[in-house]
């Protein structure tokens, strides 16, 4: 335990051992450490102090949260950083779900490996204004599952604070995992004498994720990071019209393409129909969605954000949707207002720099 580090064998939710609650909170017992916790002298995490010299240089951080997996949080990361990057930012996109490292497919980065220099890890860029950190850059099988316990995650969270050289950065953007465990406890306790913007909160349109997004915005209150804003992704289907498939149902069950000809009928009948775009709830929203679960909470709704396959695609293909020409037609403006927003709230200008 040189240095204060959490051992490999210390039980999840570890409060570490110069934590002034070592050896004796509820998750020490029976940990072969205790007492050697209990006695041993307590004193500042030596690793705050490095992780608060290494981030002297970055400018803003922003948290991006959701309380439940599946929400499309990476894909906000992802975009959110390509369009600071689009905006001349120095941009850096920090990874930290362990388990589900989803963030190098989405920047196109697969296969890529952390170098090392003097000063630290490098990040992997994909341009020369946007870099890049994951543990997916560490695993060398994709295939492989991280199993790790909370020690280890939050030795590693801290290590990629502590040591990685970004260099002068506008922006860290933070794709923390979903929930309010290990991970987001450790990234909050390590910015905090840095200064954090704020936190993001990325949720669905249901119940079923807003309640989990309640417990992430009341998390946020406890530990004193501001919330930003919520948003509703996935908020019903977006797609133009000429995108779509048509099937008719035949007396067998069966379905039969019927896209040709109901394009064909367009094309000749009503030509301006494939300039539409037809949109779709596919989530139930009967409670309100997102905005009344902001109003409820009185924290700020930051908009929807539609299911677009061609966002879709960009995120698979590793690509920004602001450069896709499909995407502008739904998706990216929508992310654009709500990432104006947000530099609005902080009062960064897109023209003067952050």
């Amino acid at each position: 335990m040189e240095n204060g580090e959490i051992p490999e064998n210390a039980p999840e939710h570890c409060p570490g051992p110069q934590s002034e609650t070592a050896g004796k909170s509820d998750s020490c017992q029976g940990c072969p450490n205790q007492e050697i916790c209990a006695t041993a002298p307590k004193g500042p995490d030596p690793d705050l102090v490095a992780i608060v010299e290494r981030m002297a240089t970055v400018k803003h951080k922003i948290l991006v949260l959701s309380g439940k997996g599946g929400v499309g949080k990476s894909t906000f990361s992802a975009q959110l950083a390509f369009a600071l990057a689009a905006m001349d930012f120095q941009v850096g996109l920090l990874d930290i779900d362990i388990c589900g490292p989803s963030i190098p497919k989405m920047l196109g980065l697969e296969g890529r490996e952390i170098r090392r220099s003097n000063c630290g890890w490098i990040p992997a860029y994909v341009e020369s204004n946007l870099g890049v950190i994951s543990i997916g850059f560490l695993i060398s099988n994709p295939d492989e599952a991280a199993i790790w316990r909370g020690p280890r995650k939050t030795g590693l969270i801290k290590q990629f604070l502590r040591d990685v050289d970004w260099g002068e950065l506008d922006f860290l953007v933070v794709d923390a995992p979903p929930g309010t465990s290990d991970e987001q406890i450790t990234i909050v306790q390590s910015l905090e004498a840095t200064g954090i913007d704020g936190a993001v909160i990325v949720t669905t349109p249901q119940q079923v994720s807003l309640i989990d997004v309640r417990k992430e915005v009341s998390f946020c209150k406890k530990v004193g990071v501001e919330v930003l804003g919520v948003v509703e992704n996935m908020s019903g289907l977006s797609q133009p019209l000429s995108e779509f498939k048509f099937t008719r149902m035949t007396e067998t069950g069966e379905q039969k393409d019927m896209t040709e000809w109901a394009m064909s009928y367009m094309r000749e009948n009503a030509p301006e129909m494939l300039n539409l775009i037809a949109c779709t709830e596919v989530f139930d929203a009967s409670g309100g969605g997102a905005a009344k679960m902001c109003n409820d909470m009185g924290v700020p709704f930051l908009g929807k954000v539609p299911l677009d396959p061609q966002l879709c695609k960009a995120a698979e293909d590793g690509r920004s949707c602001f450069s896709d020409d499909k995407c502008r037609r739904a998706s990216a403006p929508a992310l654009k207002m709500i990432i104006e927003k947000i530099l609005a709230q902080k009062n960064i200008s897109t023209e003067n720099g952050a």
